[in-house]
């Protein structure tokens, strides 16, 4: 018996995938209508993307088989979904950020942010939480952890050594996270025995010594997730968001842009780190922020041993070269292109100089992230010249691009621009077969609950889904279902999208959550229970930081206390209400 269910555990992704269909079929067979069709293929998708059962870029093609043979859209249109303005968004952004990691101006960037912030312990935990982040901002979170965690690891273990040089009188001081112990005393136990009290002071030191390993290691992952949610290209489901919102409200006039979510973003970002920092450094260098801050005697002489490793792999780097500056001066072009295509404050070069009929950008982020792709692939990556051909001799040949197409093909997860693509055909088949509206229709009770309620209970149900699912399948499942629940009563699509968005992203308590959390615990030095406890409060002070942005900063940024024209499903329903406030007292 024990062997046949260690067989039939072995086959459970081949069962789910086989017999989930067949379970489901009674419904789009006993409710024949185009809304139960499209049901039946989101449930189906929604349970594979949950178990894994199979990848989630294969599960991300079902609309391809499924719409067609069930009469919702034409496999034309489907196709037309997996390729949008966002993909190519997301595919130009990606090869600059591979570029960036190519050529290693992420590390130059960090070592050197350290260097200038310190070692202290407090300050260094804040270093490489502002420099994860920022990374985070532009290249995935997954290689901006795996990038930064080496460099924790190897400061801190230059800062043990260093403790115990000192403690055996060695000249190799580096700063304590606890005050040594002036006088050697000796203590009697109940049995007779002497212990040194240097023994304990050790003992305790080496605890210290893990829990701000555990606290470094914590920084690191978190701040890889939190960096995230700045930019629209920082992470999946911000792309998923504009693509969700292009696609069922077409006529919203780029209300999603990268400088209007930037302008909203970014200070939740700030504060969500910032208080992650407090949080996480109170739980693991406790209270003493004196201490913590490393103000005392000798505190120059102590924290030199960690200031010197990473000073030692900052010259390891060398002097920068023609291709990192290049690189520099494309990327910095990049972001000034995106913040002034078309801020929306002021006239931008995309709405004064290609203008469409209506006025707006004929030109899109992914345009601009294109072109500056494009002009890596034909710039050298060193100063124009010649160079001897390492596989024929005596010959000489052009030195390579800075951008190949060898290294994007290694480095694009080419799986992810498939799911986004997947996540659009499924919302424009849910407004194609009416599920959207009957969702809608079934939603209306909700109106007698004050938007800021709505939108902290769905957060909250976000950021729990978000635990044990991707956040891209998270954001890609619910944001169809809030934007016609928003419809439904009334209230501005984005007060909910926007807040739900971000919550897919505090995936904090599981190793299992995001990849920077399983790069991170497949270090060592962490149990899961460590995780869960850091990160359940992180989770509330995440919501709580994204509900104080939606009901202040970003009301003006995406006029959220009106019901926009673009969101109207039924002309006459909202049309009519005298006041379509979502700010509670309004």
């Amino acid at each position: 018996m024990a062997t046949c269910w260690q067989g039939l555990w072995a086959y459970r992704f081949y069962l789910i995938a086989l017999c989930l269909p067949i379970f489901l079929l009674p419904l789009p067979i006993i409710v024949q209508t185009k809304e139960a069709y499209c049901a039946y293929s989101i449930i189906l998708m929604a349970l594979l993307w949950c178990t894994e059962a199979l990848p989630l870029a294969v599960t991300a093609l079902f609309p391809i088989i499924l719409f067609p043979l069930m009469g919702i859209m034409d496999a034309s249109e489907v196709c037309v979904e997996y390729f949008k303005d966002t993909n190519i968004l997301f595919f130009g952004g990606l090869m600059v950020a591979i570029a960036v990691e190519h050529w290693n101006l992420h590390k130059r960037i960090a070592l050197r942010v350290l260097l200038i912030i310190g070692v202290r312990p407090a300050l260094l935990l804040l270093g490489f939480m502002l420099v994860t982040a920022f990374l985070s901002m532009w290249i995935s979170n997954t290689a901006t952890t795996a990038m930064m965690l080496p460099i924790g690891h190897a400061v801190l273990e230059q800062l043990q050594g260093s403790q115990k040089d000192v403690e055996e009188g060695t000249d190799n001081p580096a700063f304590e996270l606890q005050e040594a112990s002036p006088q050697k005393e000796v203590t009697k136990l109940d049995n007779g025995q002497a212990v040194s009290a240097s023994s304990e002071s050790r003992a305790q030191k080496t605890q210290d010594h893990l829990r701000f390993s555990q606290g470094l290691s914590l920084c690191i992952c978190y701040s890889a997730s939190i960096g995230g949610i700045a930019t629209l290209t920082g992470t999946t489901p911000n792309l998923v968001l504009q693509g969700q919102v292009n696609s069922l409200f077409p006529q919203n006039g780029n209300v999603v842009n990268f400088a209007s979510w930037f302008g909203f973003a970014f200070p939740t970002m700030i504060i969500l780190l910032l208080l992650a920092w407090i949080w996480l450094q109170v739980l693991f260098l406790g209270f003493n922020f004196r201490k913590n801050f490393g103000f005392g005697e000798g505190e120059e002489e102590r924290k030199q041993a960690a200031f010197q490793v990473i000073k030692t792999q900052h010259k390891l780097l060398g002097p920068m070269s023609f291709a990192e500056i290049t690189v520099t001066v494309l990327f910095i072009i990049l972001v000034v292109l995106w913040f002034t295509r078309e801020p929306g404050f002021f006239p931008g070069w995309g709405d004064t100089l290609f203008a469409n009929e209506n006025g707006q950008s004929m030109a899109s982020d992914g345009t601009v992230a294109i072109f500056i792709s494009l002009i890596m692939f034909i710039m050298p990556s060193k100063i124009p010249g010649l160079i001897q051909d390492p596989k024929k001799p005596g010959k000489l040949k052009a030195p390579p691009a800075i951008l190949t197409w060898k290294t994007v093909n290694d480095k694009m997860p080419w799986n992810i621009v498939i799911l986004l693509g997947g996540g659009f055909a499924l919302a424009k088949g849910s407004e194609r077969s009416g599920l959207s509206e009957w969702l809608g229709d079934k939603l209306t009770p909700l109106e007698s609950i004050p938007p800021a309620a709505t939108a902290v209970i769905l957060c909250l149900l976000i950021a729990v889904f978000t635990e044990c699912t991707s956040n891209v399948a998270t954001t890609t499942l619910f944001l169809p279902i809030l934007a016609s629940m928003a419809q439904a009563i009334c209230l501005h699509p984005l007060y909910v999208m926007l807040p739900c968005t971000l919550a897919a992203s505090l995936a904090f308590m599981l190793p299992v959550a995001t990849p920077p959390n399983a790069i991170v615990f497949s270090f060592g030095g962490l149990k899961v229970s460590d995780m869960a406890r850091a990160g359940f409060l992180l989770n509330i002070i995440g919501v709580l930081a994204i509900t104080l942005s939606i009901n202040s900063w970003s009301i003006p940024i995406f006029h959220l206390d009106t019901f926009p024209s673009w969101a109207h499903s039924n002309t006459s329903q909202c049309l009519l209400s005298p006041s379509n406030s979502t700010v509670p007292g309004l």
